[in-house]
């Protein structure tokens, strides 16, 4: 389902990420373990087309990222790929529900709002559906992230630093919703971090 070969990259055209090939299979969870400055957060932004490979490739399916113009990728992107970010980027004007429309019309689905709910509802925000993201806590904005990132039931999930900020029990609840809505879904699961805590969570792992 999600696969790399020979991937590189290079910021300045002379210091240049060499990455370690991945596959990875339909509804496969897996965790990638790095120390900062080891590439993680780059590795990811390639792998959800956000960032232009220097060289190599990554598949989805049957579809190479690295053949698609920038217009393709983005609405494939929208369509089967959600990425959970360090912080949540929300459109400050809209409400919770109305971001999550944003996704969907930007992917160009459908949009339903009953699935919208039930994503809230699953994720225990449901509550704040019609609040603006600005007066929602730190744990709120989180989960409301997850819940756009899976909005559009994508192929691929891709998590970075989810935990990076929370104590042992946040960090275990914020993992395990994450994993059970992948598995709703059927997703194929990456998170990257530093996290160790995590480790004994993933039975698939890639060290960079």
């Amino acid at each position: 389902m999600l696969q790399t070969e020979d991937l590189t990259f290079s910021y300045d055209g002379k210091n240049t990420f060499q990455f370690q090939n991945i596959n990875c299979k339909q509804g496969d969870q897996w965790l990638l373990l790095g120390q900062s400055g080891s590439g993680k957060t780059t590795l990811l932004h390639l792998l959800g087309g956000l960032l232009s490979v220097s060289g190599g490739r990554v598949t989805v399916g049957d579809t190479d990222l690295t053949k698609l113009s920038e217009q393709e990728k983005d609405r494939f992107r929208g369509k089967n790929i959600g990425i959970i970010f360090q912080k949540s980027h929300f459109i400050r004007s809209l409400n919770v529900e109305e971001n999550l429309m944003l996704a969907q019309r930007l992917a160009r689905v459908k949009i339903d709002k009953s699935h919208i709910k039930h994503l809230l509802d699953r994720l225990n925000v449901g509550h704040k559906l019609k609040s603006p993201t600005s007066k929602l806590s730190t744990g709120e904005q989180q989960r409301v992230a997850i819940a756009r990132a899976l909005v559009n039931k994508p192929k691929i999930i891709l998590a970075d630093e989810p935990t990076s900020a929370l104590d042992d029990i946040n960090c275990n609840q914020v993992i395990q919703l994450i994993e059970e809505v992948a598995n709703e879904v059927k997703a194929t699961l990456l998170v990257v971090t530093h996290d160790a805590r995590l480790s004994s969570q993933f039975p698939n792992q890639i060290n960079l």
